[in-house]
């Protein structure tokens, strides 16, 4: 039987937290959580407490991806913010401790809801929880770049060109097989590329719920996790991506909600989720909305084409990974309804 591929070294990870950091204890074991599609992500318990380590996978992988060390510094960053996180506790970037780059945070206790559908919650505990997801997607967006040390998180110029020339290239990078609507959103999203408004703010890349983790008693989000495609950027890209749930179908890779009766569920409306973002943040996104869904969902295509791609090279980070290629054509073809 071949070894576990995300096996952490745990020897050499102990030596090296007890020299950098005594005051976390001995390690005594580390487990793998589920999810964790591009970073593999651990629980760490010690003789003094709970842990988390956030690695890079091992391998080839493409470039710009996978910067654990961004996760930090925004944690970091944001700790004195409204936007609730994990404190980050300590970042190795010398590969030869377990092989790759990672970083240690505290562990929060809470809730993580894998269906955006929320199956075990009643009507209103749901449209509370959107209403929760929906306030603190508007405080990342609100956060003040210069206080937080933010203003170069990012660069500058038009974000939504440069996102567009970043996942085509990282598309272009893991491309295994011809697929039609992804070349169609290519090539629409490059003509129809809305020009820079000048909002320039805090997007986390990745807002879904499955990133959030809620108290036990569904009261507030405890903290929002897995900031690896945070930059700076135009807000409204992020809040395409929550709203992307709503139109993606039934699937265990990532689950959506399109088909469900969404007002009996109550589960909020595109319309009602984007009307209280704006009241939230005094900016309405409804120009340019087919760009943003669009933009989304080719972005979400490349995403699951890289990480089909790690899984036929052995170094994907999810036993879902190969489900991820049937994904990524099923989405671009979403996308592309949305032209």
């Amino acid at each position: 039987m071949n070894p576990d591929p995300h096996a952490l070294p745990t020897q050499a990870l102990s030596d090296y937290l007890q020299a950098q950091s005594p005051e976390l204890g001995s390690l005594q074991s580390a487990s793998k959580f589920k999810g964790g599609q591009s970073n593999p992500t651990y629980l760490l318990q010690t003789d003094r407490g709970r842990y988390v380590l956030r690695r890079k996978p091992e391998g080839s992988l493409l470039a710009s991806a996978h910067a654990v060390d961004r996760e930090y510094r925004v944690l970091a960053a944001l700790q004195q913010s409204a936007v609730p996180v994990a404190r980050p506790l300590l970042l190795c970037r010398d590969d030869s401790v377990i092989g790759s780059m990672f970083y240690l945070m505290e562990y929060v206790e809470g809730v993580v809801h894998w269906d955006p559908a929320l199956p075990t919650l009643e009507p209103p505990q749901r449209t509370a929880l959107y209403h929760q997801a929906i306030d603190t997607l508007a405080a990342i967006h609100q956060v003040d770049l210069q206080a937080h040390g933010l203003v170069d998180y990012g660069k500058p110029g038009n974000y939504f060109e440069r996102q567009l020339r970043r996942w085509t290239e990282q598309y272009r990078a893991s491309e295994t097989q011809a697929m039609p609507a992804m070349e169609h959103l290519i090539s629409w999203l490059g003509t129809h590329c809305p020009a820079d408004d000048g909002r320039v703010a805090l997007v986390h890349g990745d807002f879904r719920f499955d990133n959030l983790m809620f108290a036990d008693d569904h009261s507030r989000v405890r903290a929002v996790m897995d900031w690896e495609l945070s930059t700076l950027g135009h807000p409204h890209a992020d809040l395409g991506y929550l709203c992307m749930a709503l139109r993606l179908p039934r699937n265990p890779v990532l689950s959506g909600l399109a088909g469900m009766d969404r007002e009996v569920l109550g589960i909020p409306s595109e319309q009602a989720i984007i009307d209280r973002y704006a009241d939230a943040t005094g900016a309405a996104p409804q120009q340019n909305w087919a760009f943003h869904l669009a933009f989304n969902f080719f972005r979400l295509a490349a995403i699951a084409q890289g990480v089909f791609k790690r899984a036929q090279q052995g170094n994907a980070s999810s036993e879902h990974a190969r489900a991820a290629g049937a994904m990524a054509i099923q989405v671009a073809e979403l996308g592309a309804a949305c032209t």
